[in-house]
């Protein structure tokens, strides 16, 4: 669903990622080529200046700065704009914000949504005042909000950059019953595990590729000395992000899709077998950074910062999580590519999953002012601000790879873009907010149960059962 970083306050704090939309069905044979492409993306981080052809100031997204997109002059105009973001993301969000004021001269005021995005839109509505633009991590808010009459469509020059820059899958995504509302501004590949090079070195490991492996190497991180896994489980979806990649490696691409619209019971035994699978990890404390108990009080910033703080003795040695963990680790002296490397979420089945989120742009209001800004989201100008700032990933297929700052975050950005259509979204932002995108409620207070009693399978999955069904009305 989401992030960066995602949705809770840990969330908000570093980074979210967007998730995926009900019905959406990406197809076997190309979610097997994403897992390739991504495979070969970390399996080779080298010196090289990434992919994308455009010549600095040619005007084609590369690494210099000529417009390639013209924007109206809107003296005098207000804007007001609201995200999941604070921090570091804030931060960057603000240099993107701060380029269309000096191009367009227009005003723009940034509200802090809160991870409650559902929540806080509907308030603004029902109170007559709702924010001209909202970045939505969750597909199936999208479509909520687009099945109430929320949502503005996108006019013709914002289509216009979509279709020249993205690829169909994510202009589907921003889709609802055929009118084109969204703008998928930042992605993130959800598949990936950080690890800390001197606890790995330490203990004498190597990238795990298989889970039995990835087990086998936290038990030998763990003699070493060194909490193997951190885990943010204050903040609920990072367990969700846990059991989609779980699930979709092990039970396949068309279950997970059938368990993302609730087509599938959570009481399938699919469901079980993942949710053991996870036990295997969450049933041994010692495995744990700060044990069960720990994780549960951890939020996601945090889950980071302590796997790259503490010199030789980290309070943990990797974290499983998307590309936007970058922006939590710039905030240690962890450098990303030596420091901070990546590998590829562990294959459970046959192949490594390739989950991936998004943050969807929309217009709540009509407007020349609006849709000024959803076009300059969807152009190359605009992602090329927050990428060469770090801690983002763009679905926008014709920025220049060469803008991101390190070779580690060039090639995630290109195994994204390799993937084409052929990847997941995130199974909790398919899902209706109150079971997929709500703290304290839900998949996410599921998981943080299952997370503090993990040999209670059935049970999770009964109360799973139960949620999604009030949710989904099934």
């Amino acid at each position: 669903m989401r992030t960066g970083l995602d949705r809770t306050t840990a969330r908000a704090a570093e980074g979210t990622a967007a998730r995926s939309r009900p019905g959406a069905k990406a197809r076997a044979a190309t979610v097997l080529a994403a897992t390739a492409a991504l495979a070969l993306a970390l399996a080779g981080c080298g010196s090289g200046s990434g992919s994308g052809s455009a010549k600095k100031d040619e005007g084609s997204g590369g690494t210099g700065t000529a417009p390639t997109v013209q924007l109206p002059s809107l003296k005098g105009e207000k804007l007001q704009v609201t995200a999941v973001w604070t921090g570091a993301e804030r931060e960057n969000f603000g240099k993107v914000l701060a380029e269309f004021e000096k191009r367009t001269g227009a005003k723009v005021d940034f509200v802090p949504s809160g991870d409650d995005m559902a929540g806080f839109i509907g308030s603004k509505i029902a109170g007559g005042g709702p924010p001209d633009i909202a970045m939505l991590q969750q597909v199936g808010v999208l479509n909520e909000f687009a099945q109430k009459g929320w949502l503005k469509p996108l006019g013709a020059t914002a289509k216009a950059q979509l279709a020249k820059n993205f690829s169909k899958g994510w202009q589907d995504l921003g889709a609802h019953r055929g009118t084109q509302y969204g703008v998928y501004f930042k992605a993130s590949n959800k598949s990936l595990v950080w690890y800390n090079t001197k606890a790995f070195e330490n203990a004498g490991v190597q990238e795990p590729k298989t889970w039995p492996d990835f087990l086998k190497a936290a038990r030998t991180i763990s003699d070493s000395g060194v909490e193997p896994v951190s885990i943010g489980g204050s903040d609920g979806w990072t367990l969700t992000d846990w059991f989609e990649n779980v699930y979709l490696s092990q039970a396949g691409p068309e279950k997970y899709d059938l368990l993302a619209k609730h087509d599938l019971k959570w009481t399938d035994p699919s469901v079980k077998a993942a949710l053991t699978t996870l036990g295997q990890l969450f049933g041994h404390k010692e495995l744990l950074a700060g044990g069960n108990s720990g994780a549960l009080q951890t939020d996601f910033p945090t889950s980071v910062t302590q796997t790259f703080t503490g010199g030789d003795t980290p309070k943990a040695a990797m974290v499983s999580s998307a590309d936007f963990a970058a922006a939590s680790i710039a905030q240690t002296k962890a450098k990303v590519g030596s420091d901070a490397k990546v590998f590829a979420f562990p294959a459970v089945g046959a192949k490594s999953p390739v989950v991936t989120g998004g943050d969807a742009a929309v217009a709540l209001k009509d407007g020349k002012a609006a849709q000024a800004l959803l076009t300059f989201l969807a152009s190359t100008d605009a992602a090329r601000i927050w990428a060469q700032a770090g801690g983002f990933i763009s679905p926008n297929k014709a920025l220049d790879r060469a803008v991101y700052p390190s070779d580690v975050m060039r090639k995630i950005a290109d195994a994204l873009i390799a993937a084409g259509d052929g990847f997941r979204f995130d199974m909790s932002d398919q899902a209706p907010a109150s079971f997929g995108a709500k703290p304290g409620q839900g998949e996410w207070k599921d998981l943080q149960d299952f997370l503090k009693n993990p040999g209670d399978v059935a049970g999770t999955q009964a109360q799973l059962e139960k949620d999604a069904a009030k949710s989904f009305g099934h």
